[in-house]
């Protein structure tokens, strides 16, 4: 299936997490979205593969996805390695979407950091030509960055998108990730949708709306027109 929108993501809820709003606006506006999940995200306190797979496909459902696929990488060990690059390049072939979304370069934890390298790395690998890769060539124009919660930071980012009217559905999209988000420390008020919430709050104000994403790029971007702009 050919793309639009591609969302890698390290594991599933990562996507939903960071940009769960706005997937939902993209796919509303009519945008072709798929969320590659790189790993299962096992093991975890509270999980394991068969309440993960479950939650994903709750989450999936109410996404209104078309496309969602695992690349089966290694969980807390995941690598920005040759072999990695291939099989994510092999997919960006195949998928051809015309933006990827990946987890900002800098975090706490390391899986997100080998994401957004594997990912600028695989963007490359994707349009050689005389390889073995599946597909044919592509290059995907921009890359952007999503935003996860293991580094707290104040980071200054290159737009926000107004989720306001999707506010209810992300919460709900995250609480199908029960394991992760109902139980143990992140069920303690605040509770860790709370979290979400609120820093998503402070993001809408910054553009004078009631939530938002932010969104970091490393290249410069184009605007064909004026209308949306805040």
């Amino acid at each position: 299936m050919e793309l639009d929108v591609l969302v890698v993501a390290p594991h599933p809820d990562d996507a939903e997490l960071g940009m769960g709003g706005t997937i939902l606006r993209m796919i509303e506006e009519g945008l072709r979205v798929g969320i590659l999940d790189l790993t299962d995200g096992e093991p975890t306190p509270y999980g394991n593969p068969t309440i993960r797979s479950q939650e994903t496909a709750d989450a999936t459902k109410l996404l209104g996805l078309g496309w969602r696929e695992n690349l089966g990488l290694a969980n807390r060990r995941l690598e920005a390695d040759l072999v990695n690059r291939a099989a994510l390049a092999g997919v960006i072939r195949q998928t051809r979407p015309r933006w990827i979304f990946a987890p900002y370069w800098e975090d706490a934890h390391p899986d997100h950091v080998a994401a957004a390298a594997l990912t600028e790395a695989a963007r490359f690998w994707a349009k050689l030509t005389k390889s073995d890769l599946p597909g044919q060539p592509h290059w995907p124009e921009r890359i952007f960055y999503y935003y996860c919660f293991h580094l707290h930071q104040a980071v200054q980012p290159a737009f926000v998108v107004d989720i306001s009217p999707y506010w209810e559905r992300k919460a709900a999209l995250l609480a199908c990730y029960r394991s992760q988000f109902l139980v143990g420390p992140a069920a303690e008020p605040p509770t860790l949708i709370e979290r979400v919430r609120d820093y998503a709050s402070v993001w809408g104000w910054s553009i004078g709306a009631r939530y938002g994403e932010p969104f970091a790029c490393r290249e410069p971007i184009g605007l064909a027109s004026f209308q949306g702009l805040r």
